[in-house]
């Protein structure tokens, strides 16, 4: 874990001021429960808040929840919220708000969260600050879906009885969060002001977040140097930057805070379209792309190449076969043998940086040394999220999180059942195979966890050896930021979820 600074800092009292944050890209909608872009989960975690947070080794801490127990068969749990927790518009937070988003709206914005409540027969509230999740049965990992990104709370008061995507108030979003929406200046700033009601006493710290919007990737870095922003979330930057700013004196850097998440990044292969329908040419790409060179040369070392669907820092990960090495003359041989007749196909890079475009170009010349051309189609946010989400591509990046547990964060890569068109965050490559259906489902409610290990083993080797998606890395995301912000990633979920225990030393 890297944690650098070249100046240290005592705990001092809070100096309450503006903190200047780098957002990169810009979100495309601020909503948490309706976008779940990394850039909008970065800035709408100080709006929106989830019954739980977690610390780096996944142990649930209070959030919206005050306290929590799980009966001693592990199907019911029931959560005590805090106190007066209100919404920024002034109205109560109360039990009906959590169970009309668990029951009606995720279930009807967020594919991955029908997944979670498929294992869940009831939510009751048998008082405003009293909620009893009953599930049909254990399922072991149900503790950590309760974070602001994967289960953020959203006011039934606004949503309920309209269109979810549509609703006017996804431009001013309203949470219970540290902080309120105050100013969104497209293309410049978003600006985030400290909530004064906020249920904690004390907090937050800071009296304003400006999360500053700067697309060109050498002024990122100048902003950062000249002082004009403090902090440099993970992601933000491109790679080949952060090891001399990292170094600068009054300059701290941490890989802390992507223990929840551990994003995995992969290309989509579009399973539906010939030539990737075949299980040998989507192999064929696996070993023709040099993996190990990408990470070295366009990830400037951070992170770890990926073996397979589960992250090596996600329970339940085992290393499996086949491993993919760097093997163009494999390669050329299982395109020889399918009768691969040189087909151009459509690449689809994130339009995250200049890390992203370099990594497609390399990938485009793996591919042209085996005999598979490529042609880069860039587009922005919303143009990616559209085309990926209406299957418009052949090859495309993404990176997706863990969520701390297989069932939550890997299955629906997967599933048979999250197979839908409209969201770039489900199996958008569209593979099915109902053995790998029955295995996932299994190990979800399998016990003890040694029995879900067996399942999850099974699943991942027939995964590596269908590729239906091709692993690239484990990503590293470090976060650069000036010394003098003190708790800047206290939670597994970083700077997002963070914000509200940040200060600033005098």
């Amino acid at each position: 874990m890297l944690i650098r600074g070249r100046t240290g800092y005592g705990r001092g009292a809070p100096v309450r001021r503006s903190l200047n944050l780098l957002v990169q890209p810009e979100p495309s909608n601020l909503m948490l429960g309706i976008a779940t872009n990394a850039s909008t989960n970065l800035v709408s975690g100080a709006i929106y808040e989830g019954l739980l947070r977690y610390d780096a080794n996944l142990k649930p801490m209070p959030s919206l929840a005050k306290s929590w127990e799980i009966s001693t068969d592990g199907l019911v749990y029931t959560f005590h919220l805090q106190d007066n927790i209100k919404w920024h518009d002034g109205q109560p937070m109360t039990s009906a708000d959590v169970k009309f988003t668990v029951e009606d709206f995720l279930t009807k914005t967020q594919p991955r969260h029908r997944t979670i409540m498929a294992y869940v027969q009831s939510v009751e509230t048998p008082d405003a600050a009293t909620v009893v999740f009953r599930l049909k049965a254990p399922f072991e990992s149900f503790i950590r879906v309760f974070a602001y990104k994967t289960m953020p709370i959203v006011p039934m008061h606004i949503y309920k009885g309209t269109e979810y995507a549509t609703n006017p108030a996804n431009a001013t979003p309203i949470g219970t969060g540290p902080f309120k929406f105050a100013e969104w200046r497209k293309g410049s700033f978003i600006k985030l002001v400290k909530n004064p009601d906020y249920y904690i006493k004390g907090k937050p710290y800071l009296d304003q977040l400006i999360y500053q919007i700067v697309p060109d990737g050498a002024a990122r870095s100048a902003a950062f140097e000249t002082g004009s922003i403090d902090v440099l979330p993970g992601g933000t930057i491109e790679n080949f930057d952060i090891p001399r700013l990292a170094e600068i004196d009054g300059n701290c850097s941490t890989e802390k805070g992507w223990e929840y998440s551990s994003p995995v990044a992969w290309m989509w292969l579009n399973n539906r379209n010939a030539p990737l329908e075949n299980v040998k040419f989507r192999q064929a790409i696996m070993y023709a792309l040099d993996r190990d060179f990408a990470k070295e040369v366009v990830w400037n070392g951070f992170g770890k190449v990926a073996n397979g669907p589960i992250a090596s820092t996600t329970p339940f990960y085992s290393a499996q076969e086949p491993v993919y090495k760097h093997d163009p003359a494999k390669a050329k041989s299982l395109l020889k043998e399918i009768g691969y007749n040189g087909k151009p196909l459509k690449l689809l890079p994130l339009p995250y940086g200049e890390t992203w475009q370099r990594w497609a170009e390399v990938v485009k010349q793996n591919l042209a040394e085996v005999g598979i051309p490529l042609e880069i189609q860039s587009t922005d946010v919303a143009g990616w999220n559209q085309r990926t989400a209406q299957w418009d591509y052949d090859l495309a990046f993404t990176f997706v999180a863990q969520n701390g547990d297989p069932a939550t964060g890997v299955a629906r890569n997967y599933i048979s059942s999250q197979i839908e068109k409209g969201n770039p965050f489900n199996n958008v490559e569209g593979y099915s195979n109902p053995e790998v259906d029955k295995l996932f489902a299994d190990a979800a409610t399998a016990y003890p966890a040694s029995a879900r290990q067996g399942l999850y083993d099974k699943a991942q080797a027939i995964l590596q050896r269908d590729v239906p998606v091709a692993w690239l890395m484990e990503l590293g995301f470090p976060t650069v930021y000036k010394c003098k912000v003190q708790d800047l990633v206290v939670t597994a979920n970083g700077v997002g979820n963070s914000v509200r225990d940040a200060w600033i030393k005098k």
